[in-house]
């Protein structure tokens, strides 16, 4: 009973972080580029990591090396991107509700590709769901239907995070989680160094509003990415890939009280759609 009280105070903690990050990643862009975003995040949420390479080297295994490519792409690369990019045109509430499909595409690449079980309800859930996605995706506010582009972005990003979140739960549970966020860092980190040195970075930094959007990508980088799949990992590895995945519960609520505290415009569609992807989830997770 204890461990379920933590596993679910972990849940909470997690939500709390990043459904605070869209906001912070939308308060970085003010002053960079989306991709400059993405790498500056990749590049800070490493250097927070550096004391760990070591014993993270030490520990890994010629099996792991594989998976750990995968989770570092997958899991923490391209989605920085994406969701980066896509935020330059939608916002972060929107971003948030639209990520609680995490759970959902968990599921459904543990069942087609990692030998996951599914039952009727569960596949309830995933059409209920995946309506939900649809309907944000192919409707405004005014009912015009149409295809948001950096919705389906958003929407790519949580299927790289399903198949992370996978790969973790099948091929990496006896690595420590903090090696494994470590090591997925250390891969991807050269291509963001790369990048870097060859952008302006330094330059918009050096301006004031640059330096208050750098201190907002380091607390996003530190907090929301390297500290918060540290956890996650464990999270993973105490409990399950579906159990996880769930921290998107809450991400949809925190997102959208930030984004209403921003200013952002929430239309009683989207609040009914969050209602049908929340349920969806829950019927994701039920046996």
């Amino acid at each position: 009973m204890e461990k379920v009280i933590r596993n679910y105070l972990i849940l909470f903690f997690l939500s709390l972080v990043w459904g605070s990050s869209f906001i912070l990643m939308k308060k970085a862009l003010y002053s960079f580029s989306y991709d400059k975003v993405a790498a500056l995040r990749i590049f800070i949420a490493f250097i927070s990591l550096t004391p760990f390479i070591y014993k993270a080297i030490k520990h890994v295994k010629i099996k792991h090396f594989i998976p750990l490519i995968f989770v570092g792409f997958f899991g923490n690369g391209f989605p920085a991107f994406l969701f980066a990019k896509a935020q330059t045109h939608l916002d972060s509430s929107i971003v948030g509700i639209l990520n609680s499909l995490v759970p959902l595409f968990t599921l459904l690449f543990g069942v087609c590709f990692f030998s996951k079980k599914l039952n009727k309800i569960n596949f309830i859930g995933i059409l209920l769901g995946l309506f939900g996605a649809i309907f944000i995706i192919c409707f405004t506010s005014n009912q015009e239907i149409f295809i948001n582009k950096y919705m389906v972005l958003v929407v790519v990003a949580t299927i790289m995070y399903a198949i992370s979140i996978n790969i973790i739960d099948t091929y990496l549970l006896d690595l420590n989680p903090l090696y494994i966020t470590t090591l997925s860092f250390l891969i991807i980190v050269p291509f963001s160094l790369i990048y870097i040195d060859f952008s302006d970075v330094f330059l918009i930094s050096s301006s004031e509003k640059g330096i208050i959007s750098l201190l907002y990508i380091s607390i996003l980088a530190v907090f929301g990415t390297s500290l918060a799949v540290v956890i996650f990992n464990q999270l993973v590895k105490n409990s399950n890939a579906i159990f996880a995945s769930s921290v998107t519960y809450l991400i949809p609520i925190i997102s959208i009280f930030w984004g209403i505290f921003d200013g952002e415009k929430i239309y009683f569609t989207h609040l009914i759609m969050v209602i049908v992807i929340l349920s969806g989830i829950y019927l994701v997770n039920k046996k």
